[in-house]
C-alpha cells in the first residue's frame, strides 16, 4: 500500500514511517522546514 506520512521529521511521524516500511508499505514522507 502507498501511504503519505505528514510530519515525518517529528517523533511520531518518523516512528510511524519506519513501522510502515518494516511492514512492506511504500511510504512518502512530507514535512515543512520553513524558518519563522
Amino acid at each position: 500500500m502507498r501511504i503519505l506520512v505528514s510530519g515525518v521529521a517529528g517523533f511520531v511521524g518518523s516512528w510511524l514511517a519506519e513501522a510502515l516500511l518494516d511492514r512492506g508499505h511504500d511510504v512518502l514522507g512530507v514535512d515543512c522546514f520553513l524558518d519563522s
